[in-house]
This record gives C-alpha cells, structure tokens and sequence, in this order.
C-alpha cells in the first residue's frame, strides 16, 4: 500500500489583524464554540480572504484570546486572524458587522503591529450587577483588607482551591453592584470567584444572582486596565 500522500502547505498569512468584539443581550448566553461558528459564518458571507492551516484538514487561521464564560456579556473580547490577501481593517470590521447575527458586534479591527495578543491582555475589568444591599461595602473592604482569601471551584481536573486576592487589582463598590479589575493568571480568578469570596466572607450576604460585563481588558498601568490595540 501506497504512503498516504501528504497535503500542500499553505502559504503564511499575508496580513493578520487583531478583532475587538462584544456579547450583548442575549448573546451572552453564547458558548465560545457557537460564536466561533457564527464568526467563521460571517467570515465566508462578508467575503474575507482568510488564510488557511496546512495539514489534512485546514483550518481558518483564528486565535482566540481568553473568552468571557458562557452566562457573561462583555465589551472587551478579542482574537486575532490571518489573512491570504491586505485589506483594510475598517472595511472588514463593517462587512463583518452587516453577517453578524444580532447581539454580536464588531467593534474595531486594527492591524497586528507584533508582538503577543494574550501577553497584552494582563488584566480584565468586571461590572458586576449584583443587588444585596449595604453589607457589600463591608464585604468589599473586608477582602481588601485580608492578605489572602482562598475559594474552590470545580475545574476539569477535580476540585481547585486558589487565592481571590492575590488576583485583584482593584475592587470598589459601584451602583447596584461593584466593579472588580482582576489578573489574567493562572488560575484565572472570574468574577464569579470573586463573588464567592465576598459571600465566604460575609456569610449574610443574600444568595442573589449576579450578572457579569466584561468592559474591558488590556495591560495594567498600576490604576487602569489600557486598550490593547492602542498598546503597541
């Protein structure tokens, strides 16, 4: 029997440009799967010139760079594509938003200057609806205040205890809710985490349900999380 014969290798890409995008409405209940197939949908229908892995079964060149969780809308979500043939970044963003199904949008596309997406995405900025009435202040600075506050959660490999402070940046109580800025570190503290933590800490915290927004993510400058598409 004959050696299976191996494909041709595709060309490297000609141009790779860097997506912000948001989950809005009832798009945050969107696995990251099914946006990576209504983004390869519109990607086909706006006509975009993708480039292509080698190997038996191709792939459209897309990185993407730490999704929201299912459940959570964000402002700040981003990847990166490879692209076989230059075009302008503006344009693309607006054929794409005129395939996108609704409550996903485009909101910028630039192109990529160098460098690493996921490194400049060092930190992530959470509006966090969540009404429980004043015992959140005290929660808030009870946890600013410790050196350490560990919580579980369950994980693919089991059972995970990791510290929620060590991940925080910023925390201040906001209305109808705070605002939390967090690492993205391994573990990756979600502000669901961080939740768990107030409530571990002030037991008499009601079990309300809480609502998440990403708003932003980017490098940390010591007091603000920096758009990472400006960053370069």
């Amino acid at each position: 029997m004959s050696a299976r014969k191996q494909p041709p290798q595709q060309p490297p890409p000609v141009q790779r440009l860097r997506v912000r995008y948001a989950k809005r409405g009832r798009a945050r209940f969107a696995s990251h799967r099914d946006f990576g197939r209504a983004f390869e949908r519109a990607l086909r229908r706006a006509g975009v010139p993708m480039a292509f892995s080698s190997g038996f079964h191709p792939h459209p060149r897309i990185s993407y760079v730490n999704a929201a969780p299912t459940g959570a809308a964000s402002e700040a979500e981003y990847l990166e594509i490879g692209l076989a043939e230059v075009r302008d970044p503006a344009r693309v963003r607006d054929d794409l938003n005129a395939a996108m199904p609704d409550g996903l949008a485009i909101i910028e596309v630039v192109e990529a200057a160098g460098g690493s997406l996921p490194e400049l995405l060092a930190a992530s900025t959470w509006q966090v609806a969540w009404s429980v009435g004043e015992v959140l202040e005290a929660a808030i600075a009870t946890l600013l205040a410790a050196d350490e506050v560990l919580v579980q959660r369950q994980a693919k490999s089991g059972l995970r205890s990791f510290d929620v402070r060590g991940a925080v940046l910023a925390l201040a109580p906001a209305e109808d809710g705070f605002v939390v800025t967090v690492r993205t570190s391994e573990p990756l503290v979600r502000p669901d985490d961080v939740v768990a933590a107030l409530r571990q800490l002030r037991p008499e915290l009601p079990a309300t349900p809480a609502l998440f927004t990403r708003l932003a993510q980017g490098p940390w400058d010591g007091r603000d999380v920096r758009d990472p598409l400006a960053a370069e």
